[in-house]
């Protein structure tokens, strides 16, 4: 591998990890709405949609391992290597979760137990996240990454105060428990969204700064 097929790897490395970001976000958009709407056709689109991000990771695993075994990176090179790795991982979990809650959608009978507003604002924080961790790997920004991070917090917030809400509506009203279990669930997961984009921040500020950081 010559040195300018190199660095042409490492660039097709790069806008490989960007677009399944890209998709993974528009997955998470698609579930959420999807869940507002109860609309059933979307849900299964987001399904579907999950194979071609399972795709990308294995591109880039595959990227990953022809650009090590060919080529010696530079220490540099090789952190931004491996770390790319790992943020396909997590931007491929973070689309697991989007159809399981899109899964939730296709299951939900009936009206849900209330208006759907909080869950909503949720998680348009964490496919907010997920859109600026992507920016911050881009343009190699540790500082963006951190502040993204700190929109966890938010996040965590929000999923205690719609969880106390539920199990004291489940309380009040034993009919609901099942719509209001779905919810339930739909909070965890976009909870654990939250934390695998502070996870891509780590790793993006791993990249720039050749330190750990823990932003969760």
């Amino acid at each position: 591998m010559t040195r300018t097929k190199y660095y042409e790897s490492l660039d097709s490395l790069r806008s490989d990890v960007k677009e399944m970001g890209m998709l993974a976000h528009e997955a998470i958009e698609n579930s959420i709405k999807a869940l507002e709407e109860l609309d059933k056709e979307l849900a299964k689109s987001v399904i579907d949609g999950d194979q071609p991000i399972d795709d990308y990771e294995m591109k880039i695993e595959k990227s990953i391992s022809q650009i090590i075994a060919l080529q010696s990176p530079t220490a540099g090179d090789m952190r931004f290597v491996t770390s790319c790795l790992k943020i396909a991982i997590d931007i491929e979990r973070m689309s697991d979760l989007a159809v399981n809650i899109a899964e939730i959608a296709e299951r939900i009978e009936g009206d849900h137990v209330k208006p759907l507003v909080d869950i909503p604002k949720m998680a348009e924080v964490a496919s907010g996240m997920l859109e600026q961790a992507m920016i911050a790997f881009e343009i190699n920004d540790a500082k963006l990454a951190e502040a993204t991070a700190k929109k966890d917090d938010e996040i965590d917030r929000a999923f205690y105060a719609i969880e106390k809400e539920l199990i004291e509506m489940m309380v009040a009203d034993a009919s609901i428990i099942t719509n209001a279990s779905h919810l339930l669930f739909v909070i965890r997961y976009i909870e654990r969204i939250g934390d695998h984009a502070c996870n891509i921040c780590e790793s993006i500020v791993y990249i720039a700064e050749a330190q750990r950081k823990d932003l969760n």
